[in-house]
Order: structure tokens, then C-alpha cells, then sequence
């Protein structure tokens, strides 16, 4: 367990701050933003023709009302707490990175309806859209990260068992 926590807290320690380093939000996190953007509108098409995706920017073409995605709203907190617990578990890789790339798509999932959601409340009402953009949203998509851990935990093959102590015979 002392194994457990120490890996999960120093990868923690290292992605967290990686993740606020300048050249990776270029790089990774605003194309990701955008990339995550475009999949909302191209979902919202189905039955809004009046969304549009700019980079990382959701708008109402009659409106002129939106969101933008920013750094923090794009799941990738939850995918390094994610990350670091798949990381320091003690596990075959090929399910290390199984684990890493199906929570992945778990997170950015719920985030894509997250994301919806939250476009709509804007629209809506601006007061609601504050609540569960800092309150709701954000437990559920942690609360996304542990219980797909939990669910990969279940998942990774079980080690042979010890044998049974053995059976006293009664007379």
C-alpha cells in the first residue's frame, strides 16, 4: 500500500505541473481543447445546426452566446489522477496501457456530454450553468476517473490463488 501511494503521489507531482508547462498547453492541451470542440458540435449537428465550433470555442450562430473550452475544463485533470493510479498499481503493462487509453476515452466521453450540457445551461440560464459548471460537473468527472479505475481494477487477471487449508476430517 506505502508502494501504492508513493508512485501514485509522485506521478501526481510530475504530470500536474507538466500539464501547466507553457510548451505542453501549446502543443497538447489546446489542440485537445479544440479537437474536443469540434466533437461536441459535430454531435450537437444531429439536432443544432445553429452551433459552431471556433478552436476551442463553442457558439450559437443566433445568439452569438458560447463557451470556450480552457485548460481546466477539458478532463485532463481527471486523466492524470487516472494516469497515476493506473501507473502505481502493480500490473502488466499491456494492461497499464489498456487502462490509460480506455480511461481516456471514459473521461473525454462524459466530458463531451459534460461540455453539451453545459453549452445548453449557458444558453439557458447563466446562474445554473455557474453551478454545475463548478460544482456538479467537476466531482462527476472525477468521480469518472475513480470508478473506472475501480472498474480496471476488477478487470486485471487474478493471480493463482493459494490452496485451500485443508478440510479436518470428522468422524
Amino acid at each position: 500500500m506505502f508502494r501504492f501511494v508513493l508512485i501514485f503521489l509522485a506521478c501526481l507531482a510530475v504530470l500536474f505541473p507538466l500539464d501547466l508547462y507553457q510548451p505542453v498547453q501549446q502543443h497538447v492541451i489546446l489542440p485537445l481543447t479544440s479537437a474536443i470542440a469540434w466533437a461536441c458540435v459535430a454531435i450537437m449537428h444531429l439536432w443544432d445546426d445553429h452551433v459552431v465550433a471556433q478552436a476551442n470555442i463553442m457558439r450559437n450562430t443566433l445568439s452569438g452566446g458560447g463557451i470556450e473550452i480552457v485548460a481546466g475544463c477539458s478532463g485532463v485533470e481527471a486523466v492524470i489522477i487516472l494516469i497515476s493510479a493506473v501507473l502505481a498499481f502493480p500490473a502488466p503493462w499491456k494492461y497499464k496501457l489498456a487502462g490509460i487509453g480506455l480511461g481516456f476515452l471514459a473521461i473525454q466521453s462524459l466530458n463531451v456530454v459534460r461540455l453539451i450540457s453545459l453549452y445548453y445551461l449557458n444558453e439557458w440560464n447563466h446562474v445554473w450553468f455557474e453551478w454545475f459548471h463548478l460544482y456538479l460537473w467537476q466531482a462527476l468527472i472525477i468521480l469518472d476517473a475513480l470508478v473506472f479505475w475501480l472498474v480496471w481494477l476488477r478487470w486485471l487477471p487474478r493471480g493463482p490463488r493459494p490452496p485451500a487449508p485443508p478440510v479436518a476430517a470428522t468422524a
